[in-house]
């Protein structure tokens, strides 16, 4: 990529966050949508499940192919792509006419975004070489989720009152065709100096770990014990044979060989809990403020507005503490925020009370404010530069690997021990087991941010670095000898 002047490269930066914010607010206004969603569409609470994790699913498994197939083909290339199916796939949705073409048409949207997140982070990477402008970079970037946070239900609840629940897809046409036209005059092309051979066997065996797996969790309350068995056994099979394959492979899909490195697996392991939290606490609190509490979709995002604020102010200041500070003080500041919110929900039943519902909020919308600059930037730094899209894939894909269980999870537990005659009465027992898987997450972002964050977790990422470096290309001098 060629050197871009300061203002060139925030107009880079501004494109990139522009394909993230729609993908963001894609699922921030879906959230909103879904009770509006299961009355139209007379969808069960799996079938809301599916809306949310057909997206994500879709999207994690692709995220390391569309990474590796932009390292190779281009990255400009593959981004113009993605913006054109998932604008596409978001007018599709705006027509669905069942629940299950809905579906369908959002696994198209996934598709699209599978080549949007981690080749914009690619992008930007390659774009910001400093790496305190590059922290900085990613800090603005990170912040987007705190604003489609912020947008998405305010914007989602006033659409759905007001029009309806199609018209949250509408908002991304404007928004990915601007991006398109954008992109296409003002990003360069780039690509890895050395191209990586495609690996289709891999990208079967990711597929049918994460496809099978998130049908066991969320067929697991409804289906029978038979069918949730052989699922559950196809996911461990696929497990254990992606892991033998990749390691035998010399350009695998998954290069198992990051995973040496502590801080990069820690990123790998919170980006999952993180995002199984996010996404299990808007799927509870959704449900809750509108089934229960009996609040239209705007008022409903009201509500949510003390966590989205929490999370747009934050994003900024985590990114511009990984710049100066170093990873682990917004890790841990992320950790004790998210386990104290789950805490005071599950032993406390926070949501009964206006005042403990607000705290839970701001909690969590600080915590999980920290929680995503750190993660991106671990991901990224300290890798080759030849490997960087497919370095924020893994990291991609762990965020909606985390989103996918965190809905599927979270809705299992939940559809477990929700009564259907007495739906509003049970609910606050029903999620207090949920509740608490989503505080275990957040200690667990505050144990790994610890451990993987000090002297010896950088010395163990210095020696994957050097690891990966490609082996330096041989030439010959003019009497044939290899120089």
């Amino acid at each position: 990529m060629p050197e871009l002047s300061p203002r060139h490269r925030m107009l880079v930066l501004a494109i990139c966050c522009m394909s993230l914010l729609i993908v963001s607010l894609d699922n921030t206004v879906l959230n909103v949508a879904l009770p509006s969603m299961q009355k139209e569409l007379h969808a069960s609470l799996a079938g809301l499940q599916w809306t949310i994790d057909a997206y994500t699913l879709v999207l994690a498994s692709l995220l390391m192919l569309a990474g590796s197939t932009a390292d190779r083909i281009g990255r400009r290339k593959v981004f113009i792509a993605g913006l054109v199916i998932f604008t596409l796939g978001s007018l599709l949705c705006s027509l669905a006419p069942t629940l299950e073409t809905l579906v369908a048409f959002r696994m198209v949207q996934a598709v699209g975004g599978s080549m949007l997140n981690p080749v914009a982070m690619s992008i930007i990477t390659n774009t910001f070489t400093d790496p305190r402008e590059r922290a900085r970079a990613i800090g603005a970037w990170g912040s987007v989720v705190g604003i489609s946070m912020a947008l998405g239900p305010l914007v989602g609840g006033l659409l759905v009152d007001s029009v309806g629940w199609r018209s949250i897809f509408w908002i991304n046409l404007p928004v990915g065709l601007a991006a398109l036209l954008l992109t296409l005059r003002y990003v360069p092309e780039s690509r890895a100096p050395r191209a990586r051979r495609p690996d289709p066997v891999g990208q079967i065996l990711v597929i049918a770990l994460l496809g099978s797996l998130t049908y066991a969790i969320i067929e697991a309350p409804t289906s029978g014990a038979v069918k949730i068995v052989a699922f559950g056994a196809v996911a461990v099979a696929s497990l254990i044979g992606l892991l033998r394959y990749e390691h035998r492979r010399e350009e695998p899909l998954i290069d198992l060989r990051f995973f040496r490195s502590a801080p990069f697996s820690g990123a790998t392991v919170i980006a999952v809990c993180g995002f199984a939290a996010l996404s299990g606490f808007l799927f509870l609190s959704t449900l809750y403020l509108q089934n229960v509490r009996g609040l239209d979709a705007l008022h409903a995002g009201l509500w949510m507005l003390p966590m989205a604020v929490m999370c747009f102010v934050c994003a900024p200041l985590s990114g511009r503490l990984v710049g100066s500070r170093g990873p682990r003080v917004p890790l841990l500041i992320a950790g004790v925020a998210m386990t104290a919110s789950g805490v005071l929900f599950a032993a406390f039943e926070g949501e009964t009370s206006n005042t403990t519902l607000v705290i839970g909020y701001v909690l969590f919308g600080l915590g999980f404010g920290f929680v995503n600059a750190p993660i991106t930037n671990t991901a990224v730094s300290g890798m080759p530069r030849s490997q960087a899209g497919v370095a924020s894939a893994v990291a991609s894909t762990s965020r909606q690997i985390g989103g996918t269980l965190g809905v599927a999870v979270i809705g299992a537990v939940l559809a477990s021990g929700v009564s259907t005659t007495a739906y509003k009465d049970t609910f606050v027992a029903a999620a207090g087991p949920a509740w608490w898987i989503i505080a275990g997450c957040g200690l667990a972002v505050l144990v790994l941010g610890a451990l993987t964050s000090g002297a010896w977790a950088r010395k163990t990422a210095e020696r994957t670095a050097v690891r990966l470096q490609p082996e330096p290309v041989r030439t010959r001098d003019s009497t044939g000898v290899g120089a």
